[in-house]
């Protein structure tokens, strides 16, 4: 059976950056678009929706950050931001607005190639048929969970949609309630790879989905912060009808 590309659309006004990855990921099996700014990106998604957008921070007009979240009021589709910036302040900023994940420039080629590869595993829609230890709803809390649809359901039956990132994170904590998990744990888990030296993005992460969650970090009764340790879901989980 022929699987079909999956559409990268790589947006930078570097023409050499775009046709380098442009070539680099083509030549490992994707189909990919290019883009020079924030018109030319918004033009090209009225027609198609690519799987995966990677995003320069630095442009004129808007920026990476502004197109992250303006796509954020209306889309999921995961997004990796390119930064030159050595200082975490972009990369932090980048999660914050709704990315997915995040590369410093200048970047090993192939390690972006793993992150695309992570990412579009964590937004890959979760089968169809559940086993029995992972059904299609979960409940825990207030909350469902559709797993299929990535989607959190509220007591009102309320549906909000779910980043990959965002969702596999939940995910993590659902598949062991009760357990204090270690940031570098939850790294790992959620990206594949250990955490760098003193990186904090997973508190970044933890902090979005507890907005998801209707909390914050000061009175998370879901996720709550274990001291010098980690953080624990809270709530009892089990299978919701």
């Amino acid at each position: 059976m022929t699987t079909t590309p999956a559409t990268l659309m790589v947006v930078d006004d570097d023409l050499e950056i775009r046709e380098l990855l442009a070539d680099y990921l083509g030549r490992h099996g994707y189909h990919v678009l290019t883009a020079d700014g924030a018109d030319s990106l918004y033009q090209q998604l009225a027609k198609q929706t690519p799987s995966l957008l990677i995003v320069d921070v630095m442009m004129p007009g808007d920026d990476g950050f502004t197109i992250c979240r303006e796509l954020r009021k209306t889309s999921d589709i995961p997004i990796i931001m390119l930064t030159a910036s050595a200082d975490d302040t972009d990369r932090v900023l980048g999660l914050e607005l709704g990315a997915d994940d995040y590369i410093a420039k200048p970047f090993n080629p192939r390690e972006l190639l793993a992150r695309i590869k992570a990412v579009l595993r964590r937004a890959r829609p979760v089968a169809t048929v559940a086993t029995a230890q992972e059904a299609r709803w979960v409940r825990f809390g207030d909350w469902q969970l559709d797993r299929m649809t990535r989607e959190l359901i509220d007591r009102e039956g309320i549906r909000t949609a779910l980043s990959g990132a965002d969702f596999q994170l939940l995910q993590v904590f659902l598949e062991r309630p009760a357990t204090v998990i270690t940031r570098d744990d939850l790294y790992t888990l959620t990206r594949g790879r250990e955490a760098p030296p003193l990186d904090r993005s997973i508190d970044v992460h933890v902090c979005r989905l507890r907005q998801r969650l209707g909390e914050d970090a000061q009175h998370s009764q879901l996720i709550r912060t274990v001291r010098g340790a980690g953080y624990v879901l809270t709530a009892m989980v089990e299978p919701a009808s």
